[in-house]
């Protein structure tokens, strides 16, 4: 039996012995991963900025924390119960069995915990497959899990992670017959990898999150939202700001309200160098400088950057590759329409149908509306920053892979089940 092979019976095992344990075994199991990791948040920070050359260490020992706090337990598995003169209709969601989940570089610790705590509270075993670029650090996570496990419930291989990554092993991993479900957070080309597995996918794709910011919008209160959230972890989330998109009428007291809240403000030249540095002749992005600081990058593009910037915003033409591709820098492009309906046609271009994420700011509910339905995104985000959609700052669940091209959105333990129905016929009505 090859390593793969190895790994999933180890899983399989694993998983026949957590289905004899009671819920309250796998709160008991989720609240011990969650202590044990605690304490390393920032040393597991600090290993994935240096192994992934990406992202500010305390942004990233922010996510880990979130990730750890505030992911969904076994809470999120509701149960459905319909009764009438027939009897009744239970339906639960039940455990998959044993998950491969494929990791980004760009947020790999965060996206890691997040899985692990959602496929356990619904009942699964998991091994995961990190990104090249975070393997070392994704392995010392694990092995903090699994420690933790076998102290709480004394079972070994629940969490396991392969000896070795990359595309030719993740996909021997996701066409194992063993394997029951696949999770990828990342590019197309592996969701579309995880298709052709034929089982289960739950598929975290690509994004280009656009903002509107309409003339009726409080700017102050935009700007600071944008700045907050493009700027956070050098814009590496898959939920932040990556372009926004405002009307003539507003455009220069909004770039006023950046300069207002210490961002950067590129004139249209400095933003054409910008993208020189960041697209190759192909017009491929040059991923070397993604997630990385802003007076690094201007300084490579030769702009002179003015300290203590974390966050430029420029003006840009609509169908410049600095709008039209994701980039995950802490540089957003700015495009001017001339009214609302321009404005939002322009934002679904930029959001290209991925259904990812978009969002406004504007006091018009009508707007609000009107911009909401046309976007169809899985996260849509009014009046706030868009890092907030998945739990930073405020009271939301915390989610770090968006399903929209598998329709899930924001995932946790519910989706990481199947669901079973009961039925009794002729009892337990007493209505």
């Amino acid at each position: 039996m090859d390593a793969i092979g190895q790994i999933v019976c180890a899983s399989g095992q694993a998983y026949t012995a957590y289905r004899q344990c009671t819920l309250k075994d796998r709160k008991r199991t989720i609240e011990a991963v969650r202590k044990g990791l605690k304490g390393a948040v920032m040393n597991l920070a600090e290993m994935a900025c240096r192994e992934t050359g990406m992202g500010h260490s305390v942004d990233k020992a922010r996510k880990i924390a979130l990730a750890v706090d505030k992911t969904p337990g076994v809470e999120d598995l509701q149960t459905e119960v319909l009764t009438n003169d027939d009897g009744i209709v239970l339906t639960e969601l039940s455990s998959c069995g044993v998950i491969a989940a494929v990791h980004p570089c760009t947020n790999p610790i965060a996206v890691l915990i997040n899985t692990t705590i959602s496929a356990l509270a619904a009942g699964n075993a998991i091994i995961h497959c990190p990104h090249p670029r975070a393997f070392h650090s994704s392995q010392t996570a694990v092995e903090l899990i699994n420690a933790s496990i076998k102290e709480a419930i004394g079972i070994d291989h629940l969490v396991s992670m392969l000896p070795t990554t990359g595309h030719n092993v993740s996909e021997q991993l996701m066409n194992h017959p063993d394997v029951d479900m696949i999770v990828v957070t990342g590019s197309s080309t592996a969701v579309s990898a995880a298709f052709r597995a034929d089982k289960k996918v739950i598929g975290a794709g690509p994004a280009n999150p656009p903002v509107i910011v309409d003339e009726t919008a409080d700017l102050d209160r935009a700007a600071s939202a944008i700045a907050e959230s493009a700027a956070f972890d050098y814009n590496l989330m898959c939920v932040s700001e990556k372009a926004i998109v405002t009307l003539d009428c507003v455009a220069e007291p909004l770039l006023t309200a950046f300069a207002r809240v210490g961002v950067q403000v590129l004139d249209s030249k400095d933003m054409e160098k910008v993208e020189r540095l960041m697209f190759n002749a192909d017009g491929d992005v040059a991923r070397r400088y993604e997630g990385r600081p802003l007076k690094e990058i201007l300084d490579r593009a030769g702009v002179v950057y003015h300290y203590p910037a974390k966050l430029a915003v420029g003006e840009a033409r609509l169908n410049d590759l600095l709008v039209m591709k994701e980039v995950k820098i802490p540089i957003v492009p700015m495009v001017r329409m001339p009214d609302f309906k321009s404005a939002l046609t322009a934002a679904s271009q930029v959001e290209q149908n991925y259904h990812h994420t978009a969002g406004i700011h504007s006091r018009s509910i009508e707007r609000l509306d009107e911009a909401a339905r046309a976007m169809r995104t899985a996260i849509f985000v009014k009046n706030a920053p868009f890092i907030s959609s998945i739990g930073f700052g405020v009271d939301v669940p915390c989610a770090f892979s968006i399903a929209s091209q598998t329709g899930e959105g924001p995932i946790s333990a519910r989706h990481f089940t199947h669901r079973r129905r009961c039925v009794l016929s002729e009892a337990f009505q007493i209505k």
